[in-house]
C-alpha cells in the first residue's frame, strides 16, 4: 500500500500538540489505545476522513492544514474529531502495510514516512538526520501560499530582516526566529502544516520567510546546526545591502555620546528631569532611523535611572554600569559591522540585526501555553509591581508579564492590598505566576514583553505541576551545569544581541544539594549543588556545582525561608531549578526564582513562608585574587557612575589609582591604561571619547571576572 497523505503521516505527538492543544491530543490518544478507532477511508482526491461512533465524521482534504479540517459536530474550531483523525490514520496506514500499532510509538511518524513498507533505515538513524524546509522550492511555495501572501512576504523581505535558524536534528523541528515571531516546520512534504506563533497560525508570510532564510542558509554551504543570517531581498534594488552610517546616523551617536558623557561626568544621581530632553531626543531619533535595538537600550537605561531615584528595589548599581556601556557599544558595534560590509568583509552579524531595523512593535498570537518560570516583585516609594516570566513550551521562547499597582498612601488609612492578592485577567497574581497560563488574548513585544487581554473567558490558569517543565528543551533547558558554563561562553555579547526584558534565564536539572545556609554579611542564601557528572562519582567535579545565591529582598520577604524549606527536602529532593544564570569567576551561579521538588512546584517569591532561623555559614566566592580586585574595580566604577567623574576627591582618585596598579601587575595593562583614563578623566582625556573607552573598560572587567580563575 502507498499512502496518499505522507505529510499526514510525519506529524509528531508534539507535532500536533502545537497545532492543536495538549488536550485534545491526550483525548485521542487515549480512545485510541482504548480501542475506539474510528473508521477510516482515504478518497481518491487524497481527502482523509474518519467516521466516528457517535455519529460524527471529520474531512481532511489534501492541500489542507489540520485548523482547515471539517467536522459535522457542534465545534467551530478544533476539535478532538480533528486530532483524532491524524492520529488514526496513522495507525490505519501501519495496520495495512503489516506494521502493528504497538510496535512502535505513534510519534515516531518520520519512519513511515521515509518508507511506509518498512525496507528503510532503522528509526534512529533517520531521526538523527539533519534537514531543513530547503526542498521546497519557488514553485511549491507559490502553490501552497496565495499571490496576496506571496506579495506581502517580498515587502517584508525588502526589509532585510535578520532570522535566527535551527536546524532539525532528532525530535526536534526546523525552527526559525524571526523578529517577531517563530516557525516549525513539521512535515517534509507540505508547508501547510508549519506553525507560526502570529495570530494567524499557519499559512502566513512568516513561513515563506523562514524557507527563504533556509534556502538562503544552503547557498551558503553551512552545514551547522545553526546560523542567523540577513535575509536578502526577493527583487534587486529594494535596498542597499550595507547599512551604512550617513550623517543622521552619526548625528545620534554623537548625541548618544553627549548624554553617557554627561552621565559619567555628573552622575547619574542628578535630576532626572535634566535628562528628560536628551532622551526625548534620542527616541526620536532612533524612531526616524529605526533603531528598534538601540531605543530599547536607551529605554532600558532610562528605567534604571528612575528605579534609583525612586528607590526602587530593581534598581542594581552593576546594571546601570552595564546600561550605559551597551548604549554606546552596540552603535559602535553596528558601525564597524558597517564599514566591514561596505569593504567586502564578512561581519560576524549584520549591523541591522544590531540595530534593530525593521523590528515591529508587537505582534498578536495565536492559541498560546506558558509555563512559569518564576517571578521578580519589586516596590518603590509610590508603586509594586512583578515580572512573571513563563516558557513557552512550543517555541522554546522566553516572555516577560508585567504589571504595577500604586501604593497605598498609609496616611490615608486605606487598607493595602497584598501584592500576590492583585488581579489579571481574573485570577490572582499568586495564581499567574505559579501557574501554566493558556490564552488567545496576548500580544508581545520585540522585547519579549507579552500582554494578556483582561477578558478571562480568553485566558486559563492552571497550577504548576512538577512535570510542567519537561517539555522544555536547550537552549532554555540545560542538561547540567557544565553544559549551561559552555552555552554562556559561547554566547554573543549582550551588546549585539536583541535586548529582552529578561537575559540568560535558563533551567537546570538538580541531582544533589551539597551544602547551604545564610551569608549574613551579604544578607544572601547560598547554596552549592550538583548539576550533571557521574552519580557514583568519588568527588564532585567543579564543573558541575552549581551555585545558588538569594538575596534578601524587601519586595518579596518570604521567598529566602520558601528556598530554605526547598533545600531542607521539606518537600521531597530538589529535582530541577530555574533562574538567571552569570558566569563568576569562572564559575556558575544562578539567582534562582523557581524550583520542582519530588512533590510540587514552587516559584519562590509568589510563596510565603514564616521566618525561621537559618544556618550560618561561610561561603569562599571570591574566587582568584584577580577575580576579587576586578570586582572591586567594577564596584567601584558603579559608585563612580552615580556620583559623576568630576566629583571625586582625591582619596578616591588615589584608590582607584591603586586598582589600576595591580590590574597593570596581574598583566592587565589595557585595562589598567583605560582605568587610568577615568581617573584622569576631567581635563586629562578627550571628552568625545571617554564614553567609548568607558564602555570598554567596563565590557573588558565583564569578560575578565567573568573568567578569572585561579592559576593552577
Amino acid at each position: 500500500m502507498s499512502p496518499r497523505r505522507p505529510d499526514l503521516l510525519e506529524l509528531s505527538v508534539d507535532a500536533l500538540i502545537a497545532l492543536a492543544n495538549a488536550g485534545f491530543v491526550k483525548r485521542a490518544l487515549k480512545e485510541l489505545d482504548e480501542g475506539r478507532m474510528p473508521r477510516i477511508e482515504e478518497l481518491d482526491d487524497g481527502a482523509v476522513r474518519a467516521h466516528y461512533d457517535d455519529g460524527q465524521h471529520a474531512t481532511l482534504a489534501a492541500g489542507r492544514s489540520l485548523r482547515e479540517a471539517v467536522c459535522s459536530c457542534p465545534a467551530s474550531g478544533l476539535c478532538r474529531h480533528r486530532v483524532t483523525l491524524v492520529l488514526a490514520y496513522q495507525r490505519w496506514v501501519r495496520d495495512a502495510v503489516g506494521e502493528g500499532a504497538d510496535e512502535a510509538p505513534v510519534s515516531d511518524a518520520n519512519d513511515a514516512v521515509a518508507d511506509p513498507l518498512g525496507d528503510s533505515a532503522p528509526a534512529a538513524e533517520t531521526a538523527s538526520q539533519r534537514w531543513t524546509p530547503t526542498e521546497f522550492d519557488d514553485a511549491a511555495i507559490a502553490a501552497a501560499f496565495p499571490a496576496a501572501t506571496m506579495d506581502l512576504a517580498t515587502r517584508l523581505a525588502a526589509a532585510r530582516p535578520v532570522i535566527a535558524l535551527q536546524a532539525g536534528l532528532g525530535d526536534n523541528a526546523p525552527n526559525a526566529r524571526l523578529p517577531m515571531c517563530s516557525v516549525r516546520f513539521f512535515s517534509r512534504s507540505s508547508l501547510l502544516h508549519a506553525r507560526c506563533d502570529c495570530r494567524q497560525g499557519s499559512g502566513c508570510e512568516h513561513v515563506v520567510l523562514a524557507v527563504w532564510a533556509f534556502r538562503q542558509w544552503r547557498a551558503s554551504h553551512d552545514e551547522g546546526a545553526e546560523a542567523t543570517l540577513e535575509l536578502q531581498p526577493r527583487q534587486h534594488g529594494e535596498r542597499s545591502d550595507a547599512v551604512g552610517f550617513d550623517a543622521q546616523a552619526q548625528a545620534l551617536r554623537d548625541e548618544l555620546g553627549r548624554l553617557c558623557l554627561r552621565l559619567w561626568m555628573d552622575g547619574s544621581s542628578q535630576s532626572p528631569l535634566l535628562l528628560e530632553a536628551p532622551f526625548e531626543s534620542l527616541r526620536q531619533r532612533c524612531a526616524q532611523l529605526g533603531w528598534s535595538w538601540v531605543l530599547a537600550s536607551l529605554q532600558r537605561l532610562q528605567d534604571l535611572l528612575t528605579a534609583q531615584h525612586a528607590r526602587s528595589t530593581r534598581f542594581d548599581p552593576l546594571q546601570l554600569l552595564d546600561a550605559v556601556a551597551e548604549c554606546t557599544a552596540r552603535v559602535d558595534a553596528a558601525r564597524q559591522a558597517g564599514r566591514a560590509r561596505a569593504d567586502g568583509g564578512i561581519a560576524p552579524l549584520p549591523a541591522s540585526q544590531i540595530l534593530g531595523i525593521g523590528v515591529k512593535g508587537e505582534v498578536a498570537l495565536d492559541h498560546l501555553r506558558l509555563v512559569s518560570l518564576g517571578a521578580q516583585c519589586w516596590q518603590d516609594q509610590d508603586a509594586e509591581g512583578v515580572r512573571v516570566l513563563f516558557a513557552d513550551p512550543d517555541t522554546q521562547s522566553v516572555t516577560v508579564l508585567e504589571r504595577q499597582w500604586p501604593r497605598a498612601d498609609a496616611a490615608s488609612g486605606a487598607t493595602p492590598t497584598a501584592l500576590m492578592a492583585r488581579r489579571i485577567a481574573g485570577q490572582t497574581l499568586r495564581q499567574f505566576a505559579s501557574g501554566q497560563v493558556v490564552t488567545r488574548g496576548a500580544k508581545r513585544r520585540a522585547n519579549g514583553v507579552i500582554d494578556i487581554a483582561a477578558g478571562a473567558r480568553q485566558t486559563n490558569v492552571l497550577p504548576l505541576a512538577p512535570q510542567s517543565w519537561d517539555q522544555l528543551r536547550a537552549p532554555l533547558r540545560q542538561t547540567g551545569a557544565r553544559a549551561l558554563s559552555a552555552h554562556l561562553r559561547r554566547a554573543l555579547p549582550d551588546f549585539v544581541r536583541p535586548p529582552q526584558a529578561i537575559e540568560h534565564l535558563h533551567v537546570l536539572p538538580v541531582h544533589a544539594v551539597l551544602d547551604w545556609g545564610w551569608d549574613a554579611a551579604e544578607q544572601t542564601l547560598r547554596a552549592r549543588l550538583r548539576s550533571g557528572g557521574e552519580e557514583d562519582a568519588s568527588e564532585i567535579d567543579p564543573g558541575d556545582c552549581l551555585r545558588l545565591a538569594l538575596p534578601h529582598s524587601a519586595a518579596a520577604v518570604g521567598a529566602v525561608d520558601v528556598l530554605a524549606r526547598a533545600l531542607n527536602g521539606e518537600w521531597g529532593a530538589p529535582r530541577a531549578v530555574a533562574g538567571l544564570a552569570r558566569l563568576q569567576a569562572g564559575h556558575l551561579q544562578l539567582l534562582p526564582l523557581a524550583l520542582v521538588t519530588e512533590q510540587r512546584a514552587l516559584v519562590l517569591q509568589a510563596e510565603s513562608a514564616p521566618a525561621q532561623a537559618l544556618p550560618m555559614q561561610a561561603f569562599d566566592y571570591a574566587g582568584s585574587a584577580l577575580a576579587h580586585q576586578v570586582e572591586q574595580t567594577r564596584q567601584q566604577l558603579a559608585a563612580w557612575l552615580r556620583q559623576g567623574l568630576r566629583h571625586q576627591n582625591a582619596a578616591a582618585r588615589e584608590r582607584m589609582r591603586a586598582l589600576a596598579t595591580g590590574l597593570e601587575q596581574a598583566g592587565l595593562r589595557r585595562i589598567a591604561g583605560l582605568l587610568g583614563d577615568a581617573v584622569d578623566a576631567v581635563g586629562a582625556v578627550d571628552p568625545a571619547r571617554l564614553p567609548e573607552r568607558m564602555a570598554l573598560l567596563v565590557l573588558a572587567l565583564d569578560g575578565v571576572c567573568r573568567d578569572a580563575v585561579e592559576p593552577a
